[in-house]
């Protein structure tokens, strides 16, 4: 039975790879939060789990916790932590526990370029570098980073998203994004319609979690899971070939966005949990922007080391998902 420890364990991507990971019913799970355990272990009566309230400024107590795992799967939500502070004293409670592999939470884009709200990822993906190439985790315990197997996990975006303003999955929260089946519209970048987009769903994502956590080979650096690559066009004529309507397509000039100039008649609703509804709506032109600029520029088309890994495994492909999920729906 392997021991994995999960960070950021009430996050909605977290929770879905928790709950395949029961499924299993191989692994012994250390679920690490920083709210008061009592009330989610009642609600949460899974075997083998261990609800954890952790105090991640405490290094000494962090790397007692994490004693005996084997596997650290980090969800810690980026912009949340300021400084990075909780993820870079979990990376260094890992090495000094001798924890053998690591995750940090990444679990989106290839690249941040033009995406600014993912700069902690950016940083933790330099501090890792750092502490690979001056050997720095030598000054924390006998272990050495080398040692630490790390793999960056990417997935694209959830084709879960597409399925706004329904959910698709038990933890996922569905946001509008620049692409709207519900409301048949889009807004794109001028020309940008053969760019490419990977598409994953988050059953897909968890349960390729839990296919890797029992991999016996070394972890690749970089962990991409590819469940469908779809061009900006191919995916807005699915759209129109599922919700039997053309879809009203906005295109909008690159040097435009670049210019801060945002000409659309509106603005997607990124409602993500972790964000007020005044970040919400504050965010609101910079993200289009961002991910407008970001997708023509490559960012949501991953590799796909773990498809290759696991041949066996059929991922799902977008239009068997969402024509499943939009049939019948307004």
């Amino acid at each position: 039975m392997v021991k994995i420890a999960i960070a950021g364990a009430t996050g909605n991507v977290a929770q879905e790879v928790t709950e395949a990971l029961v499924a299993t019913g191989k692994h012994k799970l250390l679920l690490l939060t920083r709210t008061d355990t009592a009330e989610l272990s009642s609600n949460n009566a899974f075997p083998n789990i261990t609800w954890i309230t952790t105090d991640y400024g405490d290094l000494d107590g962090l790397s007692e916790t994490l004693q005996g795992v084997d596997t650290v799967l980090s969800f810690i939500v980026t912009h949340s932590d300021p400084g990075n502070t909780a993820q870079k004293n979990l990376i260094n409670a890992s090495v000094r526990a001798g924890v053998k592999r690591f995750a940090p939470s990444e679990w989106a884009t290839s690249s941040f370029e033009h995406l600014p709200w993912y700069a902690g990822k950016a940083e933790i993906r330099e501090y890792l570098a750092e502490l690979n190439k001056d050997k720095k985790a030598s000054q924390l315990s006998a272990t050495h980073l080398s040692q630490l197997l790390m793999m960056i996990w990417h997935l694209g975006q959830f084709t879960d998203y597409l399925c706004y303003p329904y959910k698709s999955s038990k933890h996922i929260h569905p946001f509008q994004t620049q692409i709207d089946f519900h409301a048949r519209r889009a807004i794109i970048l001028e020309d940008s319609e053969d760019a490419r987009i990977t598409w994953t769903t988050a059953k897909d994502l968890a349960n390729v979690v839990a296919k890797a956590v029992e991999h016996e080979g070394e972890w690749p650096v970089v962990g991409g899971i590819r469940g469908d690559e779809v061009t900006i066009g191919e995916i807005i004529a699915l759209g129109e070939k599922i919700r039997g309507d053309p879809f009203i397509v906005e295109k909008l000039k690159a040097e435009d966005i670049k210019a801060g100039i945002v000409k659309s008649s509106w603005l997607p609703v990124v409602d993500h949990p972790s964000l007020s509804p005044a970040a919400v709506e504050a965010m609101a032109k910079g993200f289009l922007s961002g991910m407008l600029l970001g997708i023509s520029a490559g960012v949501l088309k991953v590799s796909n080391e773990w498809n290759r890994l696991l041949p066996d495994y059929e991922f799902t492909r977008a239009e068997e998902f969402l024509t499943e999920v939009w049939e019948s729906k307004p």
